[in-house]
């Protein structure tokens, strides 16, 4: 795969993100009945995945070995991931609260499919998460996310499939289903689904979109909202369009922004994304070293040591980059844009050429793909 799809940044520090917003377990684990931690557990399971909107390029494969550790006191956590498997690229990855209150731990091993104009990564690895205080374990597995217009066109990016959260104590379910987007971008980014006992009996039903907030609600209010819906359905499918896009090497369509969720009456709150700092989702993209050699061969020079030709004694220092802040809690990584410590620059380095000089730390490590 051509570096240009690559993000700088590892996938063990991608991972990482999945405790953005780990208050959610915290809230959990101090929660008295099983069904309103199952509401806290299915909210993180879906923010887990939020940071990927937007987030279309690929993390770097770790080496064999390497680790990645995450402290965040104020936070309550301490994270840990490690590359176990090289083929297949598997990463394990272990946290816990410092309070001793949960466990959260599992593998990833991303399967790759190629469909021509997108590409789809399927998250196969169980995930659990385990609350000491109650003496519970739940077990899960991420939706499929596949980016579109990989060739030619604007890339995009949707989750989608179906995603069972088990209490293995209680018996308690929660479902998911992460929608398609479909033809005409109806179902773009929807979350819906239900949480049941060991009867199947539906207790909570549970709606929203995994890129800005979740929702939920009993399920009889929730089918009285659906029937009154549907009794309009019919005017609006009317006046749709109701002619199909051929297949073709065409770029698929990015799909217009929807309007946000429709809250039912009586609805609670479970989860809504943190905002991002403006521009999070520009990056400076990963650059192969063969690269720089060629922007230095035009302009001349023998390489690093052209470095002190702005100023005589000149040195290099690290270089806080403005655009792709953190959008979370992490620290000392980047969610959406480039680690600080991973640029270099010079200084005394002029004109339009000076910032194919900013290599990240990365493209050595990984060089040759």
């Amino acid at each position: 795969m051509p570096i240009a799809f690559n993000e700088p940044l590892s996938f063990l520090q991608r991972i990482t993100e999945y405790m953005e917003h780990v208050y959610l377990i915290h809230r959990a684990s101090c929660q008295p009945q099983p069904l309103e931690r199952m509401q806290s557990v299915a909210a993180f399971a879906v923010s887990a995945v939020a940071s990927q909107w937007e987030r279309t390029g690929k993390p770097f494969n770790p080496l064999l070995g390497e680790t990645y550790e995450l402290i965040r006191e104020d936070l309550g956590f301490r994270f840990i991931s490690e590359q176990v498997s090289h083929h297949p690229p598997i990463s394990a990855f272990h946290s816990e609260g410092l309070n001793h209150d949960f466990l959260f731990h599992g593998s990833i091993y991303p399967k790759l499919k190629f469909w021509g104009k997108s590409v789809e990564a399927e998250p196969r690895g169980t995930i659990t998460l385990e609350l000491l205080k109650h003496n519970e374990a739940y077990t899960w597995t991420n939706p499929t996310c596949c980016v579109h217009n990989v060739i030619i066109g604007k890339l995009w990016i949707e989750q989608y499939g179906t995603v069972e959260i088990l209490n293995h104590r209680t018996g308690h379910k929660c479902v998911l289903h992460f929608k398609p987007c479909g033809l005409f971008g109806k179902e773009l980014h929807k979350v819906e689904g239900h949480i049941q006992d060991k009867n199947k009996k539906k207790l909570f039903v549970i709606y929203g979109k995994w890129t800005e907030c979740l929702w939920g609600i009993d399920p009889v209010s929730y089918e009285s909202f659906k029937k009154q819906e549907r009794r309009g359905d019919h005017l609006r499918k009317a006046k749709l369009d109701e002619s199909g896009k051929a297949d073709s090497d065409v770029a698929d369509d990015v799909p217009g922004t929807q309007e946000t969720v429709q809250v039912i009456p009586g609805s609670k709150l479970l989860w809504r994304i943190n905002t991002r700092p403006p521009n999070s989702a520009q990056i400076w993209p990963a650059r192969r070293r063969s690269g720089w050699r060629r922007n230095r061969e035009k302009r001349g020079g023998s390489g690093p040591g052209r470095r002190q030709s702005g100023r005589r004694g000149g040195s290099t220092q690290a270089v806080t980059p403005t655009r792709g802040p953190p959008t979370g809690c992490m620290q000392g990584i980047t969610l959406s844009g480039i680690s600080p410590t991973a640029q270099i620059s010079t200084e005394g380095l002029e004109g339009p050429g000076a910032r194919d000089w900013r290599l990240t730390r990365l493209d050595f490590l990984e060089w040759p793909l």
